[in-house]
């Protein structure tokens, strides 16, 4: 249970991350992460909609009692997608959706009784899925990603 409850709050501090994004001026949601790179706008999207996949296509199915229809998907495509979608969206629209998103994720995994949480499901492509595990992923994942909004936020 503890464990549970680490992960969930460093898993949350992404939405404090985007708070802080929000208050800042427009130009840095414009603003490349490096040169060639995506910008925060687009980090911030790419972001959303991975928590929006894992939410509808693996965490609310465990949640209901079915496996995960999560499945490897053509990261190159979902990416340039997410690109697009950022781009048609108001900063305050993404900031929005974006915190929703993932509160939506940390309520379900928070209230999963221990034996939900704690089973191993095997999603859509036979692998194993485990929800601490996806955790621990998209911590790394959204570090990964920090690091890079903050360089970019000290400038």
């Amino acid at each position: 249970m503890r464990e549970k409850e680490q992960l969930l709050g460093q898993y949350g501090e992404w939405i404090d991350r985007v708070k802080e994004l929000a208050e800042r001026d427009e130009t840095l949601w414009s603003t490349p992460v490096a040169e060639g790179k995506w910008t925060v706008r687009e980090v911030v999207c790419h972001i959303f909609r991975w928590d929006e996949y894992f939410f509808t296509e693996a965490i609310e199915k465990i949640a209901r009692g079915e496996d995960p229809t999560s499945e490897h998907l053509d990261y190159d495509e979902f990416n340039e997608n997410a690109r697009h979608y950022a781009k048609a969206c108001t900063t305050e629209a993404l900031v929005r959706q974006t915190i929703a998103a993932r509160e939506r994720l940390i309520e379900a995994i928070r209230v999963m009784p221990e034996n939900v949480y704690e089973g191993e499901y095997t999603d859509k492509d036979g692998h194993p899925f485990k929800v601490a595990q996806f955790m621990k992923d998209f911590i790394w994942h959204d570090n990964h990603h920090l690091r890079q909004l903050e360089l970019v936020a000290l400038m």
